[in-house]
């Protein structure tokens, strides 16, 4: 009769005192840490080298030392156990509240993620945010946050992305403005980088612009403000205006929208491996955007 392989993976008790006492050099303060006798932690490791039939420990006058294959072999055992550990809590100890870090532009933080706040307790009750606001390209290559928002056209080297908003350009105004004969000849109101589309707004609306004084602010949400006060016209990005054109602190000035290639993407890094906390936000902000987009 052939003979029956032995198991590729030791007992865990065995690989336990293992990992202890290669961490702690000494089999008596394992047994100690793993509630044991030293006896049985020495018994665990001799059993252990028979069946891997390699030598794990020199044995020392004082403590253990590892040998170059017990060294090789510590890092995948603590490995394997913190992954372990690691799906325990997420698995079955729902109810620890989980925090999400994430860096976000201020304007997408204030104008959609901040007032959908209410909505993610209620979908994820034991997720909480950390959000960080970013104000320049290079905040991004700060380490903390495995995920991200960010504007463009969906080309992030080395990032995966999901599209959140699809991006559409639209004059508007405080509606003290609204009834000016020839809006066109008001202050225009800039947003420095990707949304400073004025020359292009005016050439696909066939409109031409007037040389006329500006004013440039370095986030949408200044110079969102700074509409709402009367300062002048502001190139609107939908969806960040939608909350103000619905409740009418902005009046679009014109029904031409320029739909644009760029918009905001929910991005990680292609070797990320998100926590289950930080899936759950990925599909609920997702939903999140779908059941809220206009039409």
């Amino acid at each position: 009769m052939p003979r029956k392989p032995v198991p590729a993976l030791p007992p865990l008790d065995w690989l336990r005192s293992f990992e202890a006492a290669a961490r702690l050099s000494n089999f008596t303060a394992a047994a100690a840490e793993l509630g044991l006798t030293q006896a049985a932690v020495s018994q665990h490791i001799r059993l252990l080298e028979d069946r891997l039939k390699t030598r794990l420990f020199s044995r020392l006058a004082r403590g253990v030392a590892l040998s170059p294959e017990g060294a090789a072999y510590l890092p995948h055992i603590q490995s394997a156990f913190a992954t372990i550990s690691s799906s325990t809590t997420e698995l079955f100890e729902p109810r620890a509240v989980q925090t999400v870090s994430i860096r976000v532009p201020i304007s997408f933080a204030l104008l959609i993620l901040v007032p959908a706040l209410p909505d993610l307790a209620e979908a994820l009750p034991r997720v909480q945010l950390d959000l960080v606001t970013i104000h320049r390209p290079t905040d991004y290559d700060l380490p903390g946050s495995a995920l991200d928002i960010r504007f463009g056209n969906g080309a992030f080297p080395g990032r995966e992305a999901d599209r959140l908003t699809a991006e559409r350009l639209v004059p508007v105004a405080s509606p003290t403005l609204a009834g000016t004969a020839d809006w066109t000849s008001l202050p225009l109101l800039l947003v420095a980088g990707a949304r400073e589309m004025w020359a292009e707004w005016f050439a696909a609306a066939g409109l031409a612009g007037h040389p006329q004084r500006s004013h440039r602010f370095d986030s949408f949400v200044a110079a969102m403000e700074a509409a709402n006060a009367g300062a002048g016209v502001l190139l609107g990005s939908r969806p960040l205006v939608n909350a103000a054109l619905r409740n009418s602190s902005l009046v679009p000035l014109s029904d031409f929208e320029l739909s644009s290639s760029s918009g905001h993407f929910l991005t990680s890094a292609s070797t990320a491996r998100l926590t289950s906390a930080e899936q759950e936000f990925r599909l609920w902000l997702l939903g999140h955007l779908s059941r809220t987009a206009p039409a």
